[in-house]
């Protein structure tokens, strides 16, 4: 790891939106600075998307890039436990995922990437 960069949590240098359609579950990962956009890209996979997700029994994990925002979309099939109308979970609607993926997902960034809060 260079010196100039650090690992952190998701959380750190993004926020997120979730959504819901049946089963599907839909979550928007976005940068708090636009250049922290490239290292995101590269390290928030379906793959590691589709890990975090995989207790809730995920089954595939679709990424959208949407470079002019700059952000990620991921569609995760069967992370809802059966969707809103079926799923016996306070959070039917999945959208308690958000959170769980800003802050299980690390990545690592040039520090200047990292707003001082």
């Amino acid at each position: 790891m260079n010196e100039t960069e650090v690992e952190v949590t998701l959380h750190a240098v993004a926020h997120a939106r979730a959504g819901d359609k049946g089963n599907r579950s839909n979550i928007s990962v976005i940068p708090y600075r636009p250049e922290a956009f490239p290292y995101l890209l590269e390290q928030v996979t379906e793959e590691r998307m589709l890990a975090v997700l995989a207790h809730k029994g995920a089954t595939a994990c679709k990424r959208y890039v949407l470079p002019n925002l700059p952000a990620l979309n991921f569609v995760i099939d069967d992370a809802l436990e059966g969707g809103v109308n079926f799923s016996l979970s306070l959070d039917g609607h999945g959208k308690s995922l958000s959170f769980l993926v800003l802050g299980e997902i690390s990545v690592r960034v040039p520090s200047a990437c990292v707003p001082v809060r």
